[in-house]
This record gives C-alpha cells, structure tokens and sequence, in this order.
C-alpha cells in the first residue's frame, strides 16, 4: 500500500511538473516607473493578456527597467529575449518618421491623437518600424508634457536660456530645446531622479504621470505647464517574435492591446488633475507658459522636419488636417 501510494505521489509531481514546463512564457517590459501611466498601463495590459491566454501560458511582467532601458528593449525585441515591450521617446532615433511626435504642439487633444493613430501611425510609422525590426501593435499614452525646473518658474523659451534640461535619447527632443535655448542633456530616464538631486541637471520635461510618478516633484521646485509634446508609447514586438506567435496568440495580444488603449487614454485624463492638485499640496509652483511664444519659437524644427524626413511636409499636413476632423 505504502509503495502504491509513493508511486502515485510520484506520478502527481511528474504530471505537475510536466505541466509547468508546458507552460508557455510571455515577457512583457518597460523602462518606466511602475506609478506612470505607462506602468499602469502596461500593468493592465498583461493583466488583460493574461486572462485571454489562460492558465496554460505566464506573462512575465517586469518595470523600472529591469529587462533594460527603452534602447535596450529594443535590441532586445529584435534579438528575440523580450517578447513585448512599451517604447516611447526613443522611436525617433530608431526610425525618424517617428519625429512627427517630437514636433510641439502637433496634437491638439486625444480625439486628435487617435485620428492620427489609425491614418498614420498605423500606416506609414508602423512600415518604417518594420524595417528597423520592429512590429507595432498599439499606440497607448505617455500623456502631454511638461516642463519642470529647480531655478525659476518658464513662462517663455527666453526663461530656458543655460537651463540644462534633461531629455530623453531623442535627436528631435534635444534639437528643440536647443531652439527654445536650453542645454539639452540626454539622459535614460532611471538616472534623472539622482541627476536631479545632485544638480547633474537643472530640469526635465515629461507627462505628470511620469512626474509624479518618479517622485521628481521632492526635487524640483517648479512646473511649469507647457503641453509642449504629446508623447505616446507604442506596444511592439521584434518582427521574428512577433512571426512566432500563433494566430491564436496574436488575436489575443491585439485585443488586449485594443482594450488597454482606451483605457489609457481615458486614464491619462484623470490623471492630468489629479496630479496638478496632488503637486501643488507637496509644495510645487505651478504656472502655464506663453504658449504662443513656444509655437513661434518652433518653427525651426518644424523646417527641419520637413527638410530631413522623407514625406515630412505632407506628413505634417495630415496631422494637422485630422485635427479638426
């Protein structure tokens, strides 16, 4: 009896182990802050995609770049050891077509934004992705940017004059701030925190999602609310996993993909005051900038882009025509 009963324990384990190793393993990564709205939305997403695929598969999800920062993923996903990955600001450097989104005040609000998704992200800046190895799947938010500084409050591009302003490791970023006379500084954005505190940089530009979220408010003193860009983060693959997933896979992935969008961007509105109010009580002061002042101060990137991207005119002509659409 005893031995039957060992032997029947045996076989229980097997079959349990025999079932995890069955189980297939998803990785889905960011280099954000678990707190920003592109954490809790790449949060939900494999939330979502977990429950579509079911016990038999594992999404593995991993923030604060864990797996790598937003370059790092990237070479990831084409290498094949990431399976997803949320990429924002760095596109531009990977392939320049996604510029259209370093250029200032191009989006209006996120009605306008989802116009643009389904005419030209999904379109033109998803062909261009996948020739640099890259499949886009959905465009979720980052949310409107904003200026903060420890020196003064920046109510227009004169107020930026020697400021060294962190940005992401985005060509088209730096050269704007380099128009409105700032000192542009590249930066991964797990090292801005401690580039803040130690006065590495003055300031840094991003949505109060990720503002908050990274606690950058304990180190700047002012926000200045500029809505300068609209940055959004893409969901993507590498184009060899994404070939590798099964029909059933991929149904799955673009489903969760399509739900978490507008949750995201219905979240980022929220999030736009609650945040204010929530930065203001810690102390911060909050102005709105001459924002006709920034417009004419950017006339020169927006040349640039024209000049320097293939199709860069018209592209920014469409935008803009789905503004009032």
């Amino acid at each position: 009896m005893i031995t039957k009963t060992l032997a029947l324990s045996a076989l229980t384990l097997a079959i349990a182990a025999g079932s995890a190793q069955a189980q297939e393993t998803i990785t889905v990564a960011i280099g954000g802050a678990p707190q920003s709205l592109q954490g809790q939305t790449s949060k939900q997403f494999a939330d979502r995609l977990q429950e579509r695929l079911g016990e038999e598969y594992e999404v593995e999800y991993y923030d604060s770049a864990q797996l790598g920062d937003d370059r790092q993923l990237v070479q990831r996903m084409r290498m094949g050891t990431v399976d997803l990955a949320a990429i924002s600001s760095i596109m531009s450097s990977v392939s320049s077509d996604f510029a259209l989104f370093d250029l200032p005040y191009l989006v209006k609000d996120r009605d306008h934004l989802k116009r643009i998704d389904q005419e030209i992200v999904m379109e033109d800046l998803a062909a261009s992705a996948k020739e640099q190895g890259l499949t886009v799947i959905s465009t979720w938010e980052n949310g409107f940017r904003h200026i903060t500084n420890s020196e003064r409050p920046i109510n227009t591009p004169e107020d930026l004059d020697g400021l060294r302003i962190r940005t992401p490791q985005s060509d088209w970023r730096t050269r704007m701030f380099s128009a409105w006379g700032a000192n542009p500084t590249p930066m991964a954005f797990s090292e801005v925190f401690v580039g803040l505190q130690t006065g590495v940089v003055d300031g840094q530009e991003n949505p109060l999602s990720n503002i908050y979220g990274a606690r950058f408010h304990e180190v700047q003193d002012y926000l200045s609310l500029s809505n300068h860009v609209y940055s959004p983060i893409w969901l993507m693959a590498g184009n060899g996993g994404w070939d590798k997933f099964s029909d059933e896979e991929r149904e799955a992935i673009n489903a969760a993909a399509a739900e978490t969008q507008d949750w995201a961007l219905a979240r980022g509105a929220e999030l736009d005051e609650e945040l204010l109010t929530q930065m203001r009580d810690a102390g911060m002061e909050i102005n709105e900038v001459d924002r006709a002042a920034f417009i004419e101060a950017s006339e020169s990137v927006y040349a640039a882009f024209a000049e320097q991207v293939s199709g860069g005119q018209e592209m920014i002509d469409r935008a803009m025509k789905l503004a009032d659409e």
